[in-house]
């Protein structure tokens, strides 16, 4: 074998395995000035942070579970299962229902997205209709007949002026004024008057029944009655001049209430003791919401018979009775 060979050989293996242990040293030495460190990354609200870990005094390299509990957010709420949905939902619409049978207002009606459900909407044009025909309506001539009144005016020439002007309404015209001084009983125990008001469509359904029940109550209870006549476009303080022009103990006038949504053929009957020309609020009385819906128009006529009883005893009404009384 050739010697040279053998030599060089050995040569190659020996600087081979210098430079090996050099290159140990040095890697010794980088992890003695520069320690590894693991880290485990973990959730800390919506950031992440590092946990440090020392290095073993071995140089041993640990392992840690890098899996992240999950935690639920504190401001979740629990949804609650259908069986109790559905009792709670149950019990509102009972509650609901009850409402809606206590009133004829509109509640609890529901709505189509932004807008009233059709059938709601309907009836609410339906109602407004009504309310528009009772103030611009005018009495069938028919009742008037049957009842045996005669018509007069006041002061109001069309329903416009009747709306803007409520003073026009308390006065008769000049031949309106003319006519019942000549056509009614001068100083009567009761003077009655009837009055579309601001609403047509409540005399035309009640007018009869009330009056015709008012005046067998009078007649029973022996209550002297006036020539009863009936005025387009009154107001109620008309009741005022009428009591200045006849001289009546008592006045009662049976006048449409102004119309609602609910009702436009409510009827009212204001009374007062002695009206004049100057007479307060606080002096009249009322019964009103007179109609199907409402007080029966028979049983408000007898009530109203009662009523001015009541007046004629105690001479006073409104406020006036209701002191006496106590």
């Amino acid at each position: 074998m050739n010697e040279q060979l053998i030599e060089k050989i050995t040569k190659m293996v020996v600087e081979k395995l210098q430079t090996n242990n050099l290159n140990t040293d040095d890697h010794q030495k980088d992890n003695k000035q520069m320690p590894v460190k693991l880290f485990q990354e973990t959730f800390a609200g919506n950031r992440m942070t590092e946990e440090k870990v020392r290095a073993s005094p071995k140089g041993d390299v640990k392992f840690f579970n890098a899996s992240v509990k999950e935690k639920k957010p504190n401001n979740i709420i629990s949804r609650k299962t259908n069986k109790e949905t559905t009792l709670i939902d149950k019990k509102k619409e009972d509650y609901l229902e009850e409402l809606r049978n206590k009133t004829p207002a509109r509640i609890a009606v529901g709505r189509a997205g932004t807008r009233p459900k059709t059938s709601t909407w309907l009836q609410f044009r339906f109602d407004h209709a009504a309310a528009v025909d009772a103030v611009y309506g005018e009495v069938p001539p028919e009742i008037l007949e049957r009842l045996g009144f005669f018509q007069v005016h006041s002061r109001v020439l069309d329903k416009e002026e009747y709306i803007r002007r409520p003073d026009l309404g308390r006065r008769l015209s000049d031949d309106s004024k003319k006519i019942v001084k000549d056509k009614c009983k001068h100083s009567p125990t009761i003077q009655i008057v009837a009055s579309n008001g601001l609403s047509a469509k409540a005399l035309e359904e009640n007018l009869e029944d009330v009056y015709l029940s008012l005046e067998q109550s009078l007649k029973n209870l022996s209550i002297e009655m006036g020539t009863t006549f009936y005025v387009d476009k009154g107001r109620v303080a008309l009741m005022d001049e009428i009591g200045e022009l006849l001289q009546p103990d008592v006045v009662i006038i049976l006048i449409g209430e102004r119309p609602g949504l609910v009702s436009a053929e409510s009827l009212s009957a204001y009374i007062c003791y002695k009206p004049r020309l100057g007479t307060i609020e606080a002096e009249r009385m009322v019964v009103s919401n007179i109609h199907k819906g409402g007080i029966p128009p028979v049983e408000a006529g007898a009530y109203l018979g009662t009523l001015i009883q009541k007046i004629l005893k105690y001479e006073a009404s409104g406020v006036s009775l209701v002191k006496k009384e106590e």
